[in-house]
């Protein structure tokens, strides 16, 4: 059953179809801030982006326009997850945190009214969302910029745009159908990628030169490049977290570095004719 408040909030927004351009406009801006009126998320949908963020009690969450609180409520009394809800309106606020005091996991679970944009990420290790498509766009950069590699983003319904997802599934949800039309639900699945652009010298055990490549990222396209090496090239980049994977090219010969990244350096093992080699990179600035 929705609540009186949740009507009012959705036939207000609803209202702003007719509304003058000015104040259509000023709703529009409004979304952008806030990602929209409150609509309570189904609990088999906050079931399944737990799930689907292969969310565990060693997880901080962090839920960005949380609403009544349920992710991070679920999360913290089933999973035995931590974390906090960042919500802008302090009833809701309110509403959240004495929830988690009747579950008895107010050491885990708190909720802060708070602007989102101003909320510091760098401790999550899970980020969930459900808001509209303007503010996730919004959001994107301030995710990607400060959440750490392999930490995880799972969205309710809307997505990064040009930033695709990892990963993603669609199932119903009847109960969805009288707010939006549609009965079901899509969830999108992201892995904050390691920062990799720049120039990085490679180095093998046992092999004497070293090898200078460029790499260069939107997101999880990598783009790269093996400087001064005729004959030679550099293909197949990709990073997960902190995974990387990639592969050299000589002539026919095709060398496949897997390793991880840290920070300003990376390293991992090589294949060369049939043996395995250990490799480490240290990006060109590091070594000033």
């Amino acid at each position: 059953m929705w609540t009186k408040r949740w009507m009012r909030r959705l036939g207000f927004w609803l209202t702003a179809a007719t509304l003058s351009a000015a104040g259509a406009q000023a709703q529009i801006k409004e979304a952008d801030r806030t990602g929209g009126p409150y609509v309570p998320t189904p609990q088999v949908v906050v079931d399944q982006m737990l799930r689907f963020g292969n969310i565990g009690e060693k997880d901080y969450v962090m839920d960005l326009g949380s609403g009544d609180g349920v992710i991070v409520l679920t999360a913290a009394h089933r999973l035995k997850a931590s974390g906090m809800g960042i919500e802008i309106d302090p009833e809701l606020v309110q509403r959240s945190n004495a929830s988690a005091k009747k579950l008895g996991i107010t050491d885990r679970a708190t909720f802060q009214a708070q602007d989102v944009f101003k909320a510091d990420l760098s401790r999550a290790t899970v980020v969930t969302l459900y808001l509209l498509p303007g503010m996730m766009m919004n959001l994107r950069n301030k995710i990607y910029n400060e959440l750490r590699p392999g930490a995880r983003v799972v969205s309710h319904d809307y997505h990064f745009g040009d930033w695709e997802a990892d990963d993603r599934f669609t199932f119903d949800v009847p109960e969805k159908e009288p707010i939006n039309g549609v009965p079901s639900a899509t969830l999108y699945l992201w892995t904050i990628p390691a920062k990799v652009s720049g120039r990085w010298q490679i180095k093998v055990d046992g092999v004497e030169a070293a090898r200078d490549i460029e790499l260069t990222q939107v997101f999880h396209k990598i783009n790269g490049t093996l400087l001064n090496a005729a004959g030679s090239g550099l293909s197949d980049v990709r990073v997960k977290g902190e995974d990387i994977t990639f592969s050299i090219w000589n002539g026919g010969a095709r060398h496949h570095y897997r390793g991880k990244v840290k920070d300003n350096t990376m390293g991992g093992m090589v294949n060369l004719n049939g043996k395995d080699a250990r490799w480490q990179a240290v990006k060109a600035a590091a070594q000033k």
